[in-house]
Formats: structure tokens, C-alpha cells, sequence
């Protein structure tokens, strides 16, 4: 056997089942990857392209550019399950129907954030959107990774507090 043949298939088999799906993912068959950063996501529940729509949601919900998308996927991947598929799949199906409804094709092929962020507001009072935006809240914010790009330092109590810890010393804000 080859060793190409023990990977599953190779780089050019990859690329060519694969399909440019908006916001820079490329999606193929039950995955999506960032096509100029060294990750992928293997989808199970969820189809490709409606991954890559929640995790450009996501990212349009809680935008922040030094945050890279694999934390996004990380994020909302709790919701690539069996029992949530089936929400998930008619939750993105209604975002991509109001983004019909404002002129464009699909919610991940509107090309502007602003446009974007137009169609989020029109159904935030939405089960759908309520969910997403609740989960983000834990799920992006408790990751390890993201916490020095925000200046913390993780829990203090081990440590003595905050207050001999140089509570002040947040420059950003």
C-alpha cells in the first residue's frame, strides 16, 4: 500500500473534491478548512457548507480580527451532533432565507460584514439566533487560547488575587 493510499486521498484529491464556499473556507465532502492556514474541521452531523455558515455567523456575531477561525470552529462545534443537527440545519436555512430576502444568495456569500450584520439584527429575536449567540459567550470566551489576545490571565485565586497581581494593568480598554 501507498502512502498515499493510507492517508485517504491526497492533496490534489482534496482540492478537487473541494468547493470554494464564501468567507474563505473551502468546503468539501464532510469537512471544511481554511484554505491559507493549517486546520480543518471534519463535519459529522452538520453539512460542510452549513458549518462554514454557523462559523461565519459566529464570527459576524462576536467579530474580532486577532482572533483566528479556528477558535470560531472550536466554538460552535458542540453543536455538530445528531440532536442538534436538525435545528442548526433549519436555523441556517432561515439565515440563509433572510439573506434572500436582502438581495443575496446565500448568508456566507454576502460579501460584506455590514450586510451581514444587517441580516443578524432582522432575526435576532429568533430561538435560533438566541442559542447561537449564548453559546458563543462560553464557548469562545473559555478557551485558553484566546485569553492573552484579551489581556487575561487566567483565575487569580490560586494566586493570591487580583489586587497583588496588578489588577490595573489592562492597557486596552
Amino acid at each position: 500500500m501507498t502512502k498515499t493510499a493510507t492517508r485517504g486521498m491526497t492533496r490534489r484529491q482534496l482540492l478537487t473534491r473541494a468547493s470554494a464556499v464564501g468567507a474563505g473556507f473551502v468546503a468539501g465532502s464532510g469537512f471544511i478548512a481554511a484554505p491559507d492556514a493549517a486546520w480543518a474541521y471534519e463535519t459529522g452531523s452538520i453539512e460542510p457548507a452549513a458549518f462554514a455558515t454557523l462559523v461565519q455567523m459566529a464570527r459576524d456575531i462576536y467579530p474580532h480580527d486577532r482572533i483566528p477561525d479556528e477558535n470560531y470552529v472550536l466554538a460552535v462545534k458542540g453543536y455538530d451532533t445528531p440532536e442538534a443537527a436538525p435545528a442548526i440545519m433549519a436555523g441556517i436555512a432561515a439565515l440563509d432565507a433572510a439573506a434572500q430576502g436582502h438581495g443575496f444568495a446565500s448568508y456566507i456569500e454576502t460579501g460584506w460584514e455590514r450586510d451581514r450584520v444587517d441580516i443578524l439584527r432582522a432575526m435576532e429575536d429568533s430561538v435560533f439566533f438566541q442559542q447561537i449567540r449564548g453559546g458563543l459567550v462560553t464557548g469562545l470566551y473559555n478557551q485558553k487560547a484566546v485569553w492573552p489576545i484579551f489581556g487575561y490571565e487566567g483565575e487569580s485565586y490560586s494566586q493570591g488575587g487580583y489586587i497583588d497581581r496588578g489588577f490595573n494593568d489592562i492597557n486596552w480598554l
